[in-house]
């Protein structure tokens, strides 16, 4: 039982300090602090191309990013709800998939933002 609970600590840990990095780098990219780079923020030629497009990209990005973000923290806290195991795989799943259209839905926006921007 204890090991099951430092497994779940460790999970709410990870998935809170990611959905935090990720409502960061989506704050700051937008806000011009995060600059073109080859390591965080949406990494494709479009948004490569210039600074003009890399921040219009993340600007358009920025909501649903963080929207991302949220639910990474929300899938960490579902680790520490006091419900049998499955029922916490499950939540976690649903987060996942949650994370994953945001955040994928962010990067296309900010590629249709940054090709207008180039344009």
């Amino acid at each position: 039982m204890a090991e099951e609970w430092g497994a779940r600590g460790v999970l709410a840990f990870v998935m809170t300090g990611a959905g935090l990095l990720l409502i960061w780098t989506a704050d700051a990219a937008a806000a011009g602090r995060l600059k073109r780079n080859q390591v965080a923020g949406i990494r494709v030629a479009a948004t490569l191309a210039s600074e003009e497009a890399w921040r219009a990209a993340h600007v358009r990005a920025r909501r649903p990013t963080i929207y991302g973000g949220a639910a990474c923290i929300v899938g960490g806290l579902v680790a520490l709800v006091p419900v049998p195991m499955p029922a916490v795989l499950i939540g976690l799943l649903v987060s996942t998939a949650a994370i994953l259209g945001f955040v994928l839905y962010g990067a296309r926006v900010g590629v249709v933002a940054a090709r207008d921007a180039a344009d």
